[in-house]
């Protein structure tokens, strides 16, 4: 399992490598007012929909039913699931997207009210969303092929196909003369990126044998029973992107750069909880779903610590770094061009109040894991609306005194609750079972975390200066640099001692 979550996570690594160029090239050629605010809704509101019916929705309902059909009854009973399952994702997607691009003004009206008042704004967000609304359809597909290669423990091509979209808007942003304004490079590469990532993935899974055709859409009693699973599923997701929606309608009332704001600093925040996070929770589910399958109860148990372990470890660096130097750390990646000061103060302060629920965002696909892999996707849901009801409550309470700030400080009380909720049930259910080594690990990676914060404190004015010495017009990058690199030291070196003391094994004999 470690050997998939590394694969995983090497992909999603670069991935986000890629991705912090795009951003970076978009910061400088696109900056951080009105057009940009306009890119960031037009690029949101397919997503909202995507994370809905994709991605952790569906991949909880799908892959264990997946996984049970082809391990119980054969690879032809398997394609024929996969086909009528494709059949009618294909007429959903496609009646979506018709209604989308007719309706497309009232679309970004209803859910963008505060751009109406800003007549420019609200017509380039029409015009882009009619762009970037066909990726929703090549997505969703590329959703099921990742669900279908992930059964058979295949992961790369999923975990890499993210890397197109990057590359695809660079490649447009990298020609924005070309265009009418940057924002639509940046819009047509996104609608370049869904062909491209949905071939990757025919092609994956046409390798790796997994690939079917559309079948008539018959309800066997498979697909009645995925659909059971899949209905709490995308109202769970519904409820999760209720609360991202809600961030999307406030930040429109926002003065201009909000929502800009709100774009580059979850795209910092997105690094680890894509490459630790979303990687641990998919290599796990289908390896816990297989074990339970097989009545190993102890050793779904063992997987999931040892991934809830495997997270600590890693995500601790970025927790205390976003934290401690938010404003460093946004500064050196994005503040040239037209991203100037005042945006990267503001991104920094959005950037610490998401990371106040980091933890709990990069353990929930774990602690889901638990439900999830049983079949079991409506206490998850449960769970999800009550942090979601909580996070509605807080936006509406926060978003006036805070700006875009409290959207994010609300994002991450959410996710306390909602990670909290499931930990509980979890446990008083026998569905987890942390043994002591998870609890000599998370204590060892606690006391790492806080000597790493304090080091950057004390270091971060030494250093500082030592890099405008160095370099005047690049003093910004080479202090991050420098202090990432001591932080590396410092960290690995409390890791390895820790390990010791704790007697925490870092390689699996």
């Amino acid at each position: 399992m470690l050997k998939n979550l590394l694969r995983v996570g090497g992909w999603t690594l670069l991935s986000r490598v890629t991705g912090f160029a795009r951003d970076i090239l978009m910061a400088a050629i696109v900056g951080a007012g009105p057009v940009m605010d306009a890119f960031a809704v037009a690029f949101r509101l397919p997503n909202h929909f995507r994370a809905i019916f994709g991605e952790g929705a569906f991949s909880s309902a799908f892959v264990p039913a997946y996984s049970r059909v082809r391990t119980q009854q054969g690879a032809a009973a398997s394609d024929l699931f996969l086909g009528r399952i494709l059949s009618l994702l294909l007429l959903s997607q496609l009646l979506l997207l018709a209604a989308a691009l007719i309706w497309t003004s009232g679309l970004v009206a209803v859910l963008a009210p505060g751009f109406a008042q800003k007549g420019g704004v609200y017509d380039l967000t029409v015009d882009l969303t009619r762009i970037t609304f066909p990726y929703l359809l090549c997505m969703t597909l590329v959703t099921l092929l990742s669900g279908a290669l992930a059964a058979e423990k295949r992961f790369s091509a999923a975990a890499a196909a993210p890397i197109l979209l990057n590359l695809a808007m660079i490649g447009t942003l990298a020609v924005a003369f070309l265009f009418r304004t940057p924002a639509h490079a940046a819009a047509w590469g996104v609608f370049i990126a869904g062909g491209l990532e949905l071939a990757s993935l025919l092609f994956a899974a046409h390798r790796g044998g997994v690939l079917a055709g559309p079948r008539w859409p018959t309800l066997s009693p498979d697909v009645r029973a995925f659909f059971r699973a899949f209905g709490p599923a995308v109202v769970g997701s519904a409820g999760v992107q209720l609360a991202m929606l809600a961030d999307t309608v406030i930040v429109t009332f926002l003065p201009a750069g909000g929502a800009s704001a709100l774009y580059y600093a979850d795209r910092l925040y997105q690094l680890p909880v894509g490459v630790i996070g979303i990687a641990a929770g998919t290599v796990l589910l289908p390896e816990m779903a297989r074990l339970i399958a097989g009545g190993d109860e102890p050793g779904a148990h063992r997987a999931q610590n040892r991934a809830i372990g495997f997270t600590l470890v890693l995500s601790a660096p970025f927790f205390a770094a976003f934290l401690v130097i938010p404003d460093l750390i946004v500064a050196a990646m994005f503040q040239r061009g037209s991203f100037d000061a005042t945006s990267a103060r503001t991104a920094a302060m959005v950037l610490a109040a998401y990371t106040v629920g980091l933890p709990a965002v990069l353990l929930l696909r774990s602690v889901i894991a638990s439900f999830t892999a049983r079949g079991d996707t409506t206490t998850p849901l449960w769970a999800s609306l009550t942090g979601i009801a909580c996070n509605l409550v807080l936006k509406l309470v926060l978003w006036r005194p805070y700006g875009a700030a409290g959207l994010a400080l609300a994002t991450a009380i959410g996710a306390w609750i909602n990670i909290g909720i499931l930990w509980f049930l979890a446990l008083r259910d026998g569905k987890a079972s942390p043994d002591s080594m998870l609890l000599r690990t998370a204590a060892m990676v606690g006391l790492a975390s806080v000597a790493l914060a304090l080091a950057m404190v004390l270091l971060r004015g030494p250093v500082t200066a030592f890099a405008a010495q160095m370099s005047a017009h690049y003093a910004r990058e080479v202090a991050l640099v420098l202090l990432g690199l001591a932080g590396l030291v410092l960290y690995g070196g409390l890791i390895i001692l820790g390990a010791r003391l704790f007697k925490v094994p870092l390689r699996r004999r």
